[in-house]
C-alpha cells in the first residue's frame, strides 16, 4: 500500500504528525509512507522512521511572487515530482486549502482514495474546502490533542485501531565532536537547553526569569546552553547568558542539526515552541511554560481520563505508555513563577536539588 502524508507545516504540527507515522507502520508494515511539507521543515521528516520519501513544496516562497519565471519553473519541477507515484490512501492532516489542493494534484492508483478533516477541533486552523477536496472526510471530537487529532485521522481512513503506544520515531544523529566540545562543561552533571524563543510575544517567559532560573541550574551543577533562530533571539541568549559560570550561547543551526544539538542535552525547559515539541519527540526530560490554558492540546500527552489538579500537567504511566512524570507543562497567568519552573522540573529530573 502506497500513503502519501500531506502536512506542510509550522514545526510544532509537523512533530504532531509523526506518531501517525508510527501507528501506520505498526499497523500496515509493507506500507509505503511518502511525507509532502514546506521545504523547511523536510530535514526534520528526513529523522522520522517510515518516512520513504520526502517531498519538498515551497508554496510560502512561491506565493511572493506566482507568476515569475522561477516560480513558475520551481512549480513545473515540484508537480512532476509529486506525480512520479500514484497512491492508494492521501491523507490532508492539515486541513487548509493549500493543503487540500496539495492532495488534489497528487495521483490516484484505480481505487485509491484521499482523506481529509470533516471539522474543525479546538485551537486548530481549518478552511471548509479542504472538505470538498477529500473523497471521505472523517469527524473528529472537538476537544482532541494535535497528535491525538493526526493519530485518530489516519486510523479511520485506513481501517485500524489506534494502538496504546505513543511514538514520534524522530531520530536524532551524533553531533560533530568540535560542536560537543563548545556545548559541554567537564564536571557537570549536565546540560540543560533553555528554549526561550518563540513566534509570539505573549508566549514569552521574562528576561528575568530565565536569568534565575539558569543560575539555579548553575548552581545545581547544570550547564545551561541556549538555542536561537533570529537575532533578537540570540540577543536574549546572550542577555541571559551574561555573568554566567557555565552558559553558552549555541551558534545558528540548521534545523537537523539543532535535533541532533537537543539530543545530546539532559534536558530542555522551554516556551511553547517548535523546538519544545521536538524534545517532547526525542522523549528528554522537559518542561514546557504556558502563559494561556492550551497545553491541553498541544503540550506534553497527560493521561487521558486522568484529572489534574494545580497548574502543572505531567505525563505519567498509562494506557498510552507516557513515560512517568518525564515531561510536564506548566501553566499560570500572566506567567509561572520561576519556583513553579523549578519544582516541575525537580518531577522531570528527580535528582535536581529543592533550592
Amino acid at each position: 500500500m502506497k500513503i502519501l502524508i500531506v502536512k506542510l507545516s509550522s514545526l510544532g504540527d509537523v512533530v504532531h504528525a509523526m506518531p501517525a507515522v508510527q501507528d501506520i507502520r505498526r499497523a500496515l508494515p509493507d506500507a509505503q509512507i511518502d511525507w509532502l511539507v514546506e521545504r523547511g521543515f523536510a530535514p526534520l521528516v528526513q529523522r522520522c522512521q517510515g518516512v520513504h520519501r520526502v517531498i519538498a513544496c515551497e508554496l510560502r516562497r512561491w506565493r511572493k511572487s506566482p507568476l515569475s519565471h522561477e516560480t513558475r519553473r520551481a512549480w513545473a519541477a515540484f508537480r512532476a515530482e509529486l506525480q512520479q507515484q500514484q497512491y492508494d490512501a492521501v491523507i490532508d492532516l492539515q486541513g487548509l486549502t493549500k493543503s487540500a489542493l496539495m492532495a488534489w494534484l497528487a495521483r490516484l492508483n484505480d481505487g485509491g482514495k484521499r482523506y481529509g478533516l470533516a471539522n474543525q477541533t479546538e485551537g486548530s486552523s481549518f478552511e471548509a474546502l479542504a472538505r470538498w477536496v477529500a473523497h471521505e472526510a472523517i469527524t473528529l471530537p472537538a476537544h482532541s490533542h494535535a497528535v491525538t487529532r493526526s493519530r485518530e485521522l489516519c486510523a479511520q481512513a485506513l481501517h485500524y485501531r489506534l494502538p496504546d503506544e505513543v511514538s514520534f520515531g524522530l531520530v536524532a544523529q551524533h553531533v560533530q565532536a568540535g560542536f560537543q566540545a563548545l556545548t559541554f562543561e567537564p564536571g557537570l552533571r549536565g546540560v540543560v537547553a533553555l528554549v526561550h524563543g518563540t513566534s509570539r510575544a505573549d508566549k514569552q517567559w521574562p528576561l528575568a526569569h530565565w536569568r534565575a532560573l539558569a543560575q539555579r541550574l548553575n548552581d545545581d551543577g547544570f550547564g545551561v546552553v541556549l538555542p536561537h533562530g533570529s537575532p533578537a533571539e540570540q540577543q536574549t541568549a546572550h542577555d541571559i547568558a551574561h555573568g554566567l559560570t557555565h552558559a553558552r550561547v549555541w551558534p545558528r543551526l540548521s534545523l537537523d542539526a539543532l535535533t541532533d544539538a537537543l539530543a545530546t542535552c539532559i534536558g530542555v525547559i522551554g516556551v511553547d515552541s517548535g523546538l519544545s515539541h521536538i524534545a517532547v519527540a526525542l522523549d528528554l526530560p522537559h518542561v514546557q511554560i504556558y502563559n494561556f490554558d492550551t497545553a491541553w492540546r498541544t503540550g506534553p500527552l497527560v493521561a487521558p481520563n486522568t484529572n489534574v489538579q494545580g497548574s502543572s500537567r505531567c505525563a505519567r504511566d498509562d494506557a498510552s505508555n507516557v513515560p512517568a512524570r518525564r515531561q510536564c507543562s506548566v501553566f499560570a497567568q500572566p506567567t509561572p513563577s520561576v519556583d513553579a519552573v523549578w519544582q516541575a522540573w525537580r518531577v522531570v529530573f528527580p535528582n535536581a536539588s529543592a533550592a
